[in-house]
């Protein structure tokens, strides 16, 4: 059975505790962290692990344990030294997905240049989609198409191994187009429905994202 993956939240202002919220509120480990006592303490009525501490302080990240958590979603785009060192901090330790929120098009380049694996910008993407969009359930990556279609990429559950997709019949169960296989970095559309589906491989799909809750 795979773990289910693990998220913290840096910066507590309105963006990063919609963020936070959602995915607590689906059940998701999460750790939430501000440098303000005030906000934390607020925020922990809501959310069960709030932490007061300097994200910008290598001491404070390893004693964090960040360095166990899956994704990290930097939300401080107010100050973009403290997210350039959050972000540079991360990924030293070994974190394998690093979301940060920018407030213009440069500090986006700054951040992806620094490792950001993704950056948002808060007037496109709410706090609570982009926490829709990382829930665990399976969903690596969601990309809308229009309100009710999107193309998401998708891990091959515990109870897929072993079988192909003429067995699985994902189509009819779930109502959704496989469009590509991904290992690692290598994505193929020659897909063979005969090829017993593992672990390591995700499975590219559009649907309908209403019928995507069926996964959950």
């Amino acid at each position: 059975m795979k773990k289910q993956k693990t998220y913290a939240v840096f910066g507590l202002g309105r963006y990063g505790t919609a963020v936070a919220k959602a995915l607590v509120e689906n059940d998701i480990e999460v750790i939430a962290v501000d440098s303000d006592e005030r906000i934390v303490n607020s925020a922990a009525l809501y959310l069960p692990v709030c932490k007061c501490a300097d994200v910008t302080d290598a001491e404070v990240i390893s004693r964090l344990g960040i360095g166990n958590i899956d994704t990290v979603i930097i939300c401080m785009a107010s100050n973009l030294e403290a997210s350039v060192m959050a972000i540079t901090l991360c990924k030293e330790i070994g974190v394998k997905t690093v979301i940060a929120k920018c407030s213009n098009e440069m500090h986006q380049k700054i951040m992806l240049r620094v490792g950001a694996d993704q950056v948002v910008f808060p007037e496109k993407e709410s706090g609570t989609r982009l926490a829709k969009n990382i829930l665990s359930s399976g969903f690596i990556d969601m990309i809308s198409l229009s309100n009710d279609v999107s193309i998401v990429e998708i891990d091959v559950k515990d109870e897929w191994c072993g079988k192909n997709l003429i067995e699985l019949n994902l189509r009819k169960k779930y109502g959704f187009n496989i469009i590509a296989t991904k290992k690692g970095a290598n994505v193929s559309v020659n897909i063979n429905p005969e090829q017993p589906l593992d672990t390591e491989t995700t499975l590219i799909v559009i649907a309908n994202t209403a019928k995507l809750k069926k996964l959950k």
